[in-house]
């Protein structure tokens, strides 16, 4: 199929039309015509990201932002829409050529205030009477306004230990760092700054003289690389402020993922931990992402169990301000919560969790009562209250990119769209059938993969096929959307796809997640194995023309599985998977993953567990590589360093097996740029087909 068969045509706003006060072009909503129906790499750069949203105070319009792209330009851009809070009126409100999100409602919904050039505006929600309310010399990330109105919550970047120019003021022009302890960098940057929270009066229109909270602390809060405002929060009577921090550096911020909620007083400057002051239950992993009930009697917060387990289960945590007493109420929940939020009568939380391959809404009061409110293969990815009988929540699935929707709480899976933003392209796509599978694994268990097959799909004709090997390592194959690791896309190009949940994977109960901990090679492999042979037996499945792909922990799963295969599959697709575990030991920068997912470091060798994890390092094995491989890696991917998939390109070469290395100088652990997802997109598609579809 041409990679580039899709021509893409503005739309109002068009994509070429100025920007509002400026010469750069707008980046705006993207018409595109797709040509037979087949989704192409171009359709998904085209279609619009919805992501923020927030409602007035009084339920009726809801506020959202959009991202789009321009691959020609290679950048995003993010607008603001309103609507009403049935989906009407939808309107945008902004057409800067200046990305303007995080939009929330101020002023008790007469104004809307969000973020653009790193400072706070408002703008009426028609969109006019545009003004700028904060001029803060470091820039601001995120904000909060107190309930009250008279104060503001923003992040903003400190600088964080000691640069070169620092120490020698004449070496100006170096680029050289001195380092002498852990975590130098993370993710996909060299640690120079950290965020911190800072409290401001809002008087007269502006944002006023600012406290920092953690002033002269070397701590960041919210935490890095993902933390946002939704680490932070205010009491409903404007005098304290909630925070996700952890209060560690170095080698021990490396080794450790217990953060806590504190609480500081805005009139006191005075700080409580909240998750140490009970010394029966000490909180001893992540803390994050506080939120007060709406009479300031209770706080929420997530809560995970066990020190250095990143993926450990999400647990809910309401914890009683006045007598310290905290309970666990989503415990009848056994997978984890992944967002949430307090319900008008200070009783009820709802949140999202994963169980059995989707991501539903449920429901839970004080006492642990949970129940689940919707069903169907889709996954609601945020839950918010629109007004007493309704919410308001983001929903996916592997056919169908996020929108927005509204639940009716007083009936069960009632569920509205309210937004329509890829209506347009999606009502030209063919998209392949999206089915359950249960398959039996060698130790007798029930597993289920999704299984998508192509559009236009014969089942009378067989189909090369290929196998999803799901990263996190402990992130569920649920009904995920992905504009780069997108099923429909691989339907597109008549291929059957099988994605399994297995060992490792939350929504299947404590004992299978925990399974894979420092055990890659084990039943986790042998699962994988078990789903592609499981349908490798269907008549429609050419076995003779079976693919295997995946990124992060699906890397490594491509990696090892090419010195396991016994000859099942014809070509394999590694992005961003380490190689050597040696290796990945002293590359990576967060620490506590390695040492709990491996057990520790490879020269504790009287730790069975630890051998037992080294020895299924896939570079073990490359004696038995005989199959074509594609290597993918950026080289700002710190977590796991570019030189693995170099190092696994390189040995293939070494043992004469068709080899080729897609290597990003720009990307970290994903690809962000359009022009660089595309590019990824057709390698990835020109290697399939050479070696799964017969040459014509």
């Amino acid at each position: 199929m041409n990679m580039t068969a899709a021509v893409l045509m503005a739309s109002a706003p068009m994509a070429a039309v100025q920007a509002e006060g400026t010469d750069a072009p707008f980046i705006g909503k993207q018409e595109i015509t797709v040509k037979d129906g087949r989704m192409t790499p171009e359709t998904l750069w085209a279609m619009g990201r919805i992501g923020s949203s927030c409602v007035s105070p009084d339920g009726k319009k809801i506020a959202y932002t959009v991202s789009y792209y321009s691959v020609k330009q290679n950048k995003g851009h993010q607008v603001i829409y309103v609507m009403n809070a049935d989906g009407s009126d939808n309107k945008l409100l902004t057409t800067s050529s200046d990305s303007e999100g995080e939009p929330a409602w101020i002023k008790g919904g007469s104004k809307l205030a969000f973020i653009t050039k790193g400072q706070i505006w408002e703008m009426n929600p028609d969109g006019t009477g545009r003004q700028q309310l904060s001029d803060y010399a470091g820039g601001i990330d995120g904000f909060k306004f107190s309930p009250d109105g008279t104060k503001v919550l923003f992040i903003s970047q400190v600088k964080y230990g000691e640069r070169t120019v620092d120490k020698y003021p004449d070496l100006d022009k170096a680029s050289g760092k001195v380092i002498d302890d852990l975590m130098y960098k993370h993710w996909d940057e060299w640690v120079e700054t950290v965020p911190h929270p800072f409290v401001a009066s809002f008087t007269d229109n502006k944002v006023g003289e600012a406290t920092d909270i953690l002033a002269g602390e070397p701590y960041e809060s919210p935490m890095k690389p993902f933390g946002g405002i939704e680490q932070l929060a205010w009491s409903p009577d404007s005098k304290s402020v909630a925070y996700t921090c952890r209060k560690k550096t170095g080698q021990a911020y490396a080794v450790s993922t217990d953060s806590d909620i504190y609480l500081y007083n805005v009139e006191t400057k005075q700080t409580r931990n909240l998750c140490k002051e009970d010394a029966t239950d000490k909180n001893m992993g992540y803390d994050t992402n506080p939120q007060f009930s709406p009479d300031g009697k209770n706080i929420a917060w997530q809560s995970m169990e066990r020190d250095g387990y990143e993926s450990d289960r999400n647990r809910l945590c309401v914890m009683d301000l006045t007598s310290g007493k905290k309970t666990y109420v989503t415990e009848a929940f056994q997978s984890g919560v992944d967002s949430y939020c307090w319900a008008p009568d200070n009783k009820t939380l709802y949140f999202t969790g994963v169980w059995h391959a989707t991501s539903m809404i449920h429901s839970t009061n004080l006492k642990g009562e949970v129940k689940q409110l919707t069903d169907g293969m889709y996954d609601y990815a945020s839950v918010a209250m629109l007004n007493d009988k309704q919410l308001l929540t983001t929903r996916h699935s592997l056919s169908e990119a996020d929108e927005l929707f509204t639940v009716n709480l007083k009936k069960k899976n009632e569920v509205t769209r309210i937004t329509k933003e890829n209506d347009h392209i999606f009502s030209q796509l063919k998209l392949g059938k999206v089915e359950p599978r249960w398959t039996k694994t060698v130790d007798g268990k029930d597993m289920l993969s999704w299984v998508v097959y192509p559009i236009n799909f014969d089942p009378n004709k067989k189909y090369p096929t290929l196998l999803f090997c799901e990263g996190g390592p402990q992130s569920p194959v649920s009904q995920f959307w992905s504009y780069r690791w997108n099923l429909q896309i691989m339907a597109a190009n008549d291929y059957i796809i099988i994605a399994p949940n297995r060992r490792g994977l939350p929504g299947f109960g404590m004992e299978w997640l925990e399974e894979i901990s420092t055990n890659y090679g084990g039943h986790c492999m042998d699962d994988y194995l078990s789903a592609i042979d499981d349908i490798a037996k269907e008549p429609y499945v050419d076995k003779d023309r079976l693919g295997c792909v995946g990124a992060s922990f699906g890397g490594y799963s491509v990696y090892w599985l090419a010195g396991h295969h016994n000859k099942r599959f014809k070509a394999f697709i590694a992005h961003d998977g380490f190689f050597n575990m040696e290796q990945q030991y002293l590359e990576t920068e967060e620490l506590w993953f390695t040492n709990w997912d491996l057990g520790g470091p490879y020269w504790d060798k009287s730790n069975p567990a630890v051998q037992r994890s080294y020895a299924n390092s896939p570079h073990l094995f490359v004696d038995k590589w005989d199959t074509p491989i594609l290597c993918i890696h950026g080289e700002k991917d710190y977590r796991i360093l570019a030189s693995q998939g170099m190092a696994a390109f390189n040995a293939a070469k070494l043992r004469g097996i068709p080899a080729e290395l897609l290597i990003f100088p720009d990307e970290n652990h994903w690809v962000l740029k359009p022009q660089n997802g595309i590019l990824w997109q057709r390698t990835f598609f020109n290697w399939l087909d050479r070696w799964l579809k017969p040459q014509k």
